[in-house]
């Protein structure tokens, strides 16, 4: 096992500058991760916590990694605690402190290991994030109802996107993300390649490697574009490009779709990535949790947009099954198909919607007609 700090007895809190044990899960997350990029992509050496709180996350970077950290906070007092905490810990030698804005500490200096994790919105700092960073971006985001299309103009201005909030919401937050990572980095040639993206309770987060290339850029940018969407029947299609044509009738019932983006389309992990990450994870001991989400994301599909099960079984009038039998159905029937991370009793499949409810109306002794089961 690869030593570790323990946490809250190694950190002091003050004010608005606390230690958050719920957080060990993302701390632990971030520790396997830039371990599994110095194993799988590149070699890191350092690395920027730039809203630090207490600065647990970036002393433990620098004691368990070794690397060059520098651990920023805008507040006087969460600097203060922050140079305690790197003295209880021995870490001298090997983390500075930084009492600056986060936008102007991010355009004057360049780091291996750009982490963002704000309170609210990182929209305002990825521009200088992304001219920053040299090889990794870690970025987090907790306005969540921006991203997911609940508050609809709040994600259209901080995100260049129109969300729509429906049953795989989550999944849009994580996109709508991700496409705004790619656009900052391609004003700077710059190219985001996913390694490993989720959403977790009131939050989105995003790992991603950083390519200096326009070409790459190029090829990154392609991978923007809208889904789809029937409120009627629940069809949806994923369209690339950043002003594509796209359906106005849904192929399957006819009526209206809704699109929503620009957003990231293409696959949220890597799976050499997140396989290193994995086993950092089990080495380290780490959150359970954190071990369970990864080791759920490595088997997932790429697919854009799950499906509920539940509410398709409502929609074609049927008693749910366990959803690893129905998956097993789906792959019998010569689909693919998976469970996906955002939602225990959801599966992702690239079977459309008239299919899977034949399916589910067959799994009960029915047959599906149109857009209706019948006995």
């Amino acid at each position: 096992m690869t030593p570790r700090i323990t946490e809250h007895d190694t950190t002091v809190e003050q004010g608005d500058a606390f230690y958050n044990p719920h957080t060990t899960f993302d701390r632990d997350l971030t520790i396997a991760s830039l371990a599994a990029f110095t194993g799988t992509v590149d070699t890191l050496e350092s690395y920027l916590d730039t809203f630090a709180a207490t600065g647990i996350r970036g002393l433990r970077a620098a004691s368990e990694l070794g690397l060059a950290v520098t651990i920023n906070d805008r507040s006087p007092d969460a600097a203060c605690l922050i140079r305690q905490n790197i003295v209880l810990n021995g870490m001298q030698s090997r983390c500075e402190v930084t009492n600056e804005d986060a936008n102007v500490l991010l355009h004057q200096r360049r780091f291996d290991v750009v982490d963002i994790d704000p309170f609210g919105s990182p929209a305002p700092f990825l521009a200088a994030a992304s001219r920053s960073a040299k090889k990794m971006l870690c970025i987090t985001a907790t306005d969540t109802a921006p991203l997911c299309g609940a508050h609809l103009n709040a994600g259209i201005r901080k995100y260049a996107c129109v969300p729509v909030n429906n049953e795989y919401h989550a999944e849009t937050g994580v996109r709508v993300l991700m496409g705004a990572i790619a656009r900052a980095l391609a004003v700077g040639d710059r190219a985001m390649v996913p390694l490993l993206a989720y959403a977790r309770r009131h939050y989105v987060r995003v790992y991603a490697r950083v390519l200096k290339s326009a070409t790459s850029a190029d090829k990154s940018m392609k991978q923007l574009g809208f889904i789809v969407h029937c409120n009627n029947c629940g069809f949806r299609e994923p369209v690339a490009g950043i002003v594509p044509r796209v359906l106005d009738r849904c192929r399957i019932c006819g009526h209206r779709m809704k699109a929503s983006g620009p957003m990231w389309l293409g696959r949220l992990y890597d799976l050499a990535f997140c396989e290193s990450v994995y086993s950092e994870l089990i080495d380290r001991e780490s959150d359970k949790q954190a071990i369970k989400l990864v080791g759920t994301c490595k088997n997932e599909i790429n697919i854009p947009t799950f499906y509920e099960h539940h509410l398709i079984c409502r929609a074609v009038g049927v008693s749910p099954m366990k959803i690893d039998g129905f998956i097993d159905l789906l792959r019998d029937a010569g689909f693919e198909a998976s469970r996906t991370h955002f939602s225990g009793t959801a599966f992702k499949t690239d079977a459309d919607i008239s299919s899977i409810a034949g399916i589910l109306a067959g799994s009960a002794g029915m047959t599906w007609a149109g857009n209706r089961a019948e006995k």
